[in-house]
Formats: structure tokens, C-alpha cells, sequence
């Protein structure tokens, strides 16, 4: 094996750290081994404490700060230990790091994601690649979506359109046409697990809706779903990211606070979940005529929204997992900040001005040496 790197992810969600360790020497992306963190709850709302304004931010920032970087470092360590490998063996960890700010419209733009590198190399003894969405920021850019790129690279078709669906938190597109010289285009499509996530955790205390089976339970709301559609984001044109700055519990409290009350919390969570998979079908038919629907992250888990997908995207598109491609959808992002880190060492830009709208392609994030 040669051309080892290890990807760490942490999304929107913020339910863990995914961690994988890939070998890039392969036409394909060949995953050697992967690790799974979940976060304990504690620690979860920690992190979604930090992405509203609050008391004390820049302490308790700086905390979870390193305490994430060692949470990261552990993963990474976990991989390399199954593997019975030294960290010799590997040439670099891309680190995503946790959102906990994403404001690229703002007047001051910034966005900020936290898992301290310097922990990171210190901890694994790899020289650690991160604060990769800055630099686009700093060049115009939406500094998201960044997978896309890794996107044409791993899935892109010679015989057939593409749309590859990545559902955490957020949910993002990346469009691959067969002309492979026409413009790549990427951007946020809107809330993807966040709100159901929030919902349910509300109502049901519970992190997630398994499966989906809550929000099957439920009936459609059309006039929640239309004021939810009414949202502005939703028409604005690419390039164009969100967060849980914009699409949060206070969102949906304010589009419930002009309608009946009379919808039941199932009710609210099967339209929580048409909203998200109308918002992507919306965005992806709005520029290809038909293809493949390729989804990765927690979402694709979701057999309620899955089949909400399939079912308002056909028959012009045919929806199915990235697994069909031979990556399983839990690592997708994973590998993709490991493929940046790559990118990085080998002084090659890693954005896409197309998908994010920076004025010009860059070379990102910061290197922190072993």
C-alpha cells in the first residue's frame, strides 16, 4: 500500500466523527478501513450551543476546540491501530473539523469550523491538513460546498448526467454532466436532516427519525409545505450555501406561527421530510432533464425520504445510493477531505469558482507538520 490518507468528518448534524483511511494509488478512491465515533449527547448540544450566539462563546469555543481535536486524533489513531500500521505509514489527515459558523453573505464574511490541528498532528504524530473552506471565503467564495470537485472525480459519467446527493444537516448537489467541459455546477440545496433531526428530538427525544418511520406515520401538510417553500433561499440562484444559522428549530417555529395549530408533531415531521426532498429534486431538475440520483450521508438511511426522492424524481431521474458505485455513502465526505488533503500536499487547487462562486481557483487549507 502507498499513498495512504486519512479523512475525518464531522457535518452539520453533528451526531460524530466519520474517519477513513483510503489509498488514492487506484484510478477509484480504495477504502482500506473505516471508524465511527458518535458523539454523547452532552457533547452534541455543546456543539449546537456554539452555533447560535450565547454567553462566554469565545471560552467555551476554545474548549471544544481541543477537546474535539483529541476526539479526532482518536479516530484517526483507531484506524491506523486496526490496521496494525505505524504513522509513518501515512502521508497526511484531511480534517474537515465541526462547523459551528458558516457566513459567507454577511458584511465581515467568515466561516468557521473547529477540531484544532495542531492537536490533531501533535496527537497522531501525521501531518495534518485543515481549515479548508477559509480560503475560498477569502477569494469571494461561498467556501461551500467543497466536495464537489472529489464528486466529478469519483462519480462523474461519459454516458450519462449525474447528480450526486449528499444529505447531512444540509443538503448539497454536486451536477455532473456527460461533457465533462461543460460547467460544474454545486451549491446547497437547503435544510436536509437538521430540521427533522431537531423535530424529533423535541417531540420524541430521539437524535434521529430511524428509517423514517416517524414522518411516515404523518400526513402531508400542503400549506406548511408551501410557507416552508416560501423561504427566499430557495430561489436564489447558485452559488449559494446555508447553515443551521438560517434553517434551524427558530425557522420552523416561525413558518408554524402563521398556520393552524391543529397539525400533529408526525404531521409536521412527514412535511419536514417532502421539504427536503422536493427542495433537491426541485434544484437538480432545474438544471439536467434526466440522469442518476447518487445520495450519500445520513439521509440516504432514511427509507421515508428515499422513497420520497425516488418518487418525485421519476421518471425523468433514477435514484439510488453512492453504494452503486462502489462508496458507501457514510464515507463519501470522509473521503473527500482526505482526496483535499491530497490536493493541498500536491500544491493543486481544490475548489471549484463554478460551485462556489470564488473569483479565482485555489489551493486550500492549512498544513500542520508532525
Amino acid at each position: 500500500m502507498n499513498d495512504l490518507y486519512i479523512g475525518l468528518m464531522s457535518g452539520t448534524s453533528a451526531d460524530g466523527i466519520d474517519a477513513v483511511l483510503v489509498e488514492f494509488s487506484q484510478t477509484k478512491p480504495h477504502v482500506i478501513a473505516t471508524h465511527y465515533t458518535p458523539y454523547p449527547e452532552t457533547l452534541r448540544q455543546q456543539i449546537l450551543a456554539l452555533c447560535q450566539p450565547g454567553e462566554n462563546e469565545i471560552q467555551r469555543l476554545g474548549e471544544l476546540d481541543t477537546l474535539l481535536g483529541t476526539l479526532l486524533s482518536e479516530a484517526a489513531n483507531s484506524l491506523i491501530h486496526s490496521q496494525s500500521l505505524t504513522a509513518k505509514a501515512i502521508r497526511a489527515i484531511g480534517s474537515h473539523g465541526q462547523t459551528i459558523r458558516h457566513a459567507p453573505n454577511q458584511p465581515h464574511r467568515f466561516t468557521l469550523q473547529i477540531g484544532d490541528p495542531n492537536t490533531i498532528a501533535a496527537l497522531t504524530g501525521i501531518t495534518t491538513v485543515a481549515d479548508f473552506r477559509r480560503k475560498d471565503v477569502a477569494c469571494g467564495g461561498q467556501g461551500a460546498p467543497l466536495v464537489p470537485a472529489f464528486h466529478h472525480d469519483a462519480f462523474a459519467s461519459a454516458s450519462t448526467p449525474r447528480a450526486i446527493v449528499n444529505i447531512g444537516g444540509m443538503a448539497n448537489v454536486t451536477l455532473l454532466p456527460t461533457a465533462f467541459t461543460t460547467r460544474l455546477i454545486g451549491f446547497d440545496t437547503g435544510p436536509g436532516n437538521a430540521l427533522l433531526d431537531g423535530w424529533i428530538q423535541t417531540h420524541q427525544q430521539q437524535t434521529h427519525d430511524q428509517n423514517g418511520a416517524w414522518g411516515a406515520q404523518g400526513t402531508l401538510q400542503k400549506t406548511l409545505l408551501t410557507q416552508c417553500l416560501s423561504d427566499p433561499y430557495f430561489q436564489l440562484p447558485p452559488p449559494k450555501s446555508t447553515g443551521r444559522e438560517h434553517f434551524n428549530q427558530a425557522w420552523l417555529r416561525h413558518q408554524l406561527a402563521s398556520l393552524p395549530s391543529s397539525f400533529t408533531p408526525r404531521d409536521i415531521q412527514a412535511t419536514l421530510t417532502e421539504l427536503t426532498a422536493q427542495t433537491i429534486v426541485n434544484a437538480i431538475a432545474s438544471h439536467l432533464p434526466s440522469g442518476d440520483i447518487l445520495v450519500c450521508g445520513g439521509g440516504a438511511h432514511n427509507t421515508f425520504l428515499m422513497n420520497r426522492l425516488t418518487a418525485l424524481a421519476a421518471p425523468a431521474f433514477q435514484v439510488r445510493s453512492t453504494e452503486s458505485d462502489g462508496i458507501h455513502p457514510d464515507w463519501v465526505e470522509a473521503i473527500a477531505f482526505a482526496w483535499l488533503a491530497k490536493r493541498t500536499l500536491e500544491k493543486k487547487s481544490g475548489n471549484l469558482p463554478s460551485v462556489t462562486g470564488a473569483n479565482q481557483a485555489s489551493i486550500l487549507g492549512g498544513i500542520y507538520y508532525a
